[in-house]
């Protein structure tokens, strides 16, 4: 089957059993390098700079202008740029190359631009206006990247929240025992009083520490960006009214931390989904990716850390059909429609599943669930598509991230659709990037862990009092 964009043509050696118009970006990928390859390429340097001063560099060789394909020159370095934007994030982009290129990047990441929302999320997380420098490739800063330690405290008596779109866990831990761990169901983005939120996660720490002897610190992960503790921005949030976020949500932890009067760290979740492979591993570096209410990944280092970059996968796009399914908040395609509960509600509905009306994602996903647990064949090719999704996927991220093991989890990945979703992302590596296939492994946690491992892994952010690790 051929699939075409932008002047490029590729032929899937998997297609999605449900999505057969799904263009993987991977593909288009290798297929515009081996074009700027054969034309002789330019090199494009591209860097981020974020608030703390850390730069990200990534080199692109493109087409010579001369020689013509521009609008698959024009295309690939803006679905790059968007990716760099959401992985690494930054207030300020260098584009060194053709000015033709940087101009064009410079147009659409603006206010008034087709990616208006990247242009308005990013000043607002590194609180600068963001802005694009169109340069030469010598004068593109060199990288300069901060890593640190995360986590793996395990003394004392602990607990652990992971708060997500539909649900939020909580654990008990005890010297890095979980001794209780739940699930309580909730709607935070339509929540427009902040109190919800606050009573919300208080309430999920109780019920937690109810069974502990006592409360020495707590740990949390949660959509969104926090720099110090503070919410700087998040889906979670999205329906308290700007005045209010800036008053009660941003200082949302910070004020749980002094009601509870003991050690408490609040990071993305996608850190700690990477942080808890990497626990459970005992090897770097990880690159952990949550299918739940909305797309999770983080990624720990060769050397055990975890960086300042942002790790935003929901907002990358791995499809390249110029008709893909638009994200709703970001108004562009991009990974939250391939690895999430809107994923599986999308393809079940789209190949003519029948829900009940009226019914939310998580129930849908649940009747999903128990339909394939019962053999239906069509919920079947529903885990089939979203395998074929992350098999893709995976190929596209090894161009970004230095991989050895990808962990999939969530609550997407709970049941027997999980393993199917393994088995086809393996396919699709093997029959497509082998060299792949055979340097990096992707695997799933046990069945406990892909559902609460987050918050277990949570407990172990702070360091006691005292503690000089």
């Amino acid at each position: 089957m051929s699939l075409q964009v932008a002047g490029i043509e590729v032929r899937p050696a998997v297609v999605a059993p449900l999505d057969p118009g799904f263009l993987p970006a991977a593909l288009f990928t290798r297929e515009y390098r081996e074009l700027a390859a054969a034309s002789g390429g330019v090199p494009l340097r591209l860097a981020l700079e974020r608030g703390d001063g850390s730069i990200s560099a990534f080199d692109v060789s493109v087409v010579p202008l001369s020689m013509g394909h521009l609008a698959a020159t024009l295309f690939h370095v803006e679905r790059i740029v968007k990716f760099l934007l959401w992985q690494r994030g930054g207030w300020k982009v260098y584009v060194g190359g053709p000015a033709e290129i940087g101009r064009h990047i410079k147009a659409v990441y603006s206010a008034t631009g087709a990616r208006k929302f990247d242009f308005e999320f990013m000043s607002g997380v590194y609180e600068h206006p963001f802005e694009v420098v169109v340069t030469t490739a010598e004068a593109v800063p060199q990288a300069r990247e901060v890593t640190m330690p995360l986590g793996r405290h395990l003394d004392g008596c602990r607990v652990g929240f992971d708060l997500g779109a539909s649900d939020r866990k909580a654990s008990a831990v005890v010297n890095g025992e979980a001794v209780f761990s739940e699930e309580v169901v909730w709607d935070p983005r339509n929540a427009s009083d902040p109190g919800y939120h606050y009573q919300g996660v208080m309430d999920s720490i109780r019920r937690a520490a109810a069974h502990l002897p006592r409360l020495d610190a707590v740990g949390g992960s949660a959509a969104g960006v926090y720099i110090n503790n503070r919410v700087r921005i998040g889906s979670l949030y999205r329906g308290v009214p700007p005045n209010l976020f800036a008053e009660k949500v941003a200082p949302l932890f910070l004020r749980i931390r002094d009601d509870l009067s003991v050690p408490l760290e609040v990071v993305n979740d996608g850190e700690v989904t990477a942080l808890a492979g990497s626990m459970s591993l005992g090897e770097n570096p990880v690159l952990g990716v949550a299918l739940g209410s909305s797309q999770a990944a983080g990624y720990v280092t060769r050397e055990g850390n975890i960086t300042t970059w942002l790790n935003e996968l929901a907002f990358v796009p791995i499809d390249y059909r110029p008709n893909g399914p638009l994200d709703e908040w970001s108004g562009d395609c991009c990974g939250v429609q391939y690895f999430s509960q809107q994923a599986t509600n999308r393809v079940a509905s789209a190949a003519g599943m029948q829900f009940p009306e009226g019914l939310g994602l998580p129930e849908r996903l649940v009747l999903l669930q128990k339909k394939m647990a019962a053999g239906d064949l069509l919920a079947a090719r529903v885990y089939e598509t979203i395998g074929t999704y992350v098999g893709y996927g995976v190929a596209h991220y090894a161009g970004f991230y230095d991989l050895k093991h990808v962990l999939i989890l969530g609550r997407v990945t709970t049941g027997p659709g999980g393993e199917v979703i393994l088995k086809k992302s393996l396919e699709v590596l093997r029959a497509e990037f082998p060299e792949i296939a055979s340097a990096i492994s992707i695997a799933l946690p046990d069945e406990k862990n892909r559902r609460v491992g987050q918050s277990i892994a949570a407990a172990s952010l702070p360091a006691l009092k005292g503690d000089k690790k």
